[in-house]
């Protein structure tokens, strides 16, 4: 099987595409609204908030919708998902909002996120099966990064050429792009039948994510899915105020944050493409750590900057645990809740990544910036640690 068996079939190709596209419209998004918001209040606290606003939010969707990347037909609920994101950005583009009411806007869409996460999930899931799913998760690993990177840049070029607000136009530009070429694209599958209405979907989200987390294997495959990244997120956090610490020259922090996501790209490629199913089954300990431990590096004072980033490269590679036991996850859910499994997952990871900048930053208050970065490194470690010591047959071929 190769990558273009994958995009072969019609309807991952058409998700690849657009889930490509409205990465990159939320991270421009996340850009001009923090250089908004930061224009109009002065306030770099507000301005970190509403670089994040749109994270914590999907705990409420996520937790009490979930059921409905299920319920609803995933061609409509995505299409409608990235439609309403379309409506939100030509709202902030085209009115002049208070910054509150512009965040509280991007807040309440963003609460439908973990539904069209769930359904696109989903539908990969039951479309793409054995080595095709590895590979079909790596691409869509290759391309969140990738639209990351151009997001970041798109955005910078956006607001300097149209303004923070009109950079908004952008972002709802690529939405509408995504949700007509779903609703044109992508064949109707099937639903899960079950009882309809609001408060149906309300009582199968809660169920349904308790007996997720209530069963052993499956708690600890999202467990091992959530929490590596948000320490990563929190020591990213804090790459700014590192570089500003250490006097080095402003562009040098977005060239380290660059560096990441290049790791991320290069671990996938690799992991998914070149290693075999049991290699990587054996290598998923020894990734996970090396996640973490790249970071413990930045406790070393007076790190030359090309080392930092070679770290936060390495530290990206790591991510590639993620291919093995995404795939065991794919197998081990129940097939009629894959959507709200992968709702559920993506509202932890959501969650907890928009929860650590706020410990990492609180931490970095009474210790030093780069003591920080490494504790994160550490927490990261820690993970591997309990998935090994707890978990241990959760992967079947892990011992």
């Amino acid at each position: 099987m190769t990558y273009a068996g994958v995009l072969a079939d019609n309807s991952f190709r058409v998700l690849f595409t657009t889930r490509t596209l409205a990465i990159t419209a939320d991270t421009v998004r996340m850009v001009a609204l923090s250089v908004l918001v930061f224009a109009a209040t002065g306030s770099p606290l507000l301005a970190a908030v509403a670089y994040g606003i749109s994270f914590l939010p999907q705990l409420v969707g996520g937790s009490l919708l979930g059921a409905l990347a299920d319920l609803l037909p995933p061609r409509q609920l995505i299409a409608l998902g990235y439609g309403v994101e379309f409506g939100s950005g030509l709202l902030l583009g085209l009115a002049h909002l208070p910054a509150w009411l512009s965040m509280a806007l991007v807040a309440a869409v963003s609460m439908a996120t973990p539904l069209v996460n769930g359904a696109v999930g989903r539908v990969v899931a039951d479309v793409l099966g054995g080595e095709s799913y590895v590979l079909g998760r790596s691409l869509l690993n290759l391309a969140s990064s990738a639209a990351q990177l151009v997001g970041m840049a798109g955005a910078g070029a956006a607001v300097a050429v149209l303004g923070a607000q009109h950079a908004m136009l952008v972002t709802a530009l690529l939405h509408l792009a995504a949700a007509v070429w779903v609703r044109l694209r992508l064949p109707d599958l099937r639903v899960s039948p079950g009882e309809r209405g609001a408060l149906a979907a309300v009582r199968r989200s809660w169920t349904g994510n308790r007996e997720l987390l209530r069963d052993r294997t499956i708690r600890a495959l999202i467990l091992a899915q959530w929490l590596p990244p948000a320490c990563v997120t929190g020591a990213e956090s804090l790459i700014v105020p590192y570089v500003a610490v250490r006097g080095l020259p402003a562009q040098t922090g977005g060239l380290l944050l660059a560096c990441l996501p290049v790791g991320m790209m290069i671990g996938s490629l690799v992991v998914g493409r070149v290693v075999g199913p049991a290699e990587r089954r054996r290598l998923l300990v020894p990734m996970m750590a090396v996640v973490g431990l790249p970071l413990l590096g930045f406790a070393i004072a007076g790190l030359p900057v090309v080392v930092c980033g070679a770290l936060l490269v390495i530290a990206g590679v790591g991510f590639a645990y993620g291919l093995p036991i995404q795939q065991r996850f794919r197998d081990v859910v129940p097939a009629a809740g894959r959507g709200q499994a992968f709702g559920l997952l993506s509202t932890g990871l959501m969650t907890a990544q928009g929860l650590s900048p706020v410990v990492a930053g609180a931490l970095a208050g009474i210790a030093p910036v780069s003591n920080v970065i490494a504790f994160c490194g550490a927490g990261a470690v820690l993970t591997v640690l309990l998935f090994r010591l707890r978990a241990v047959d959760v992967m079947g071929a892990v011992s």
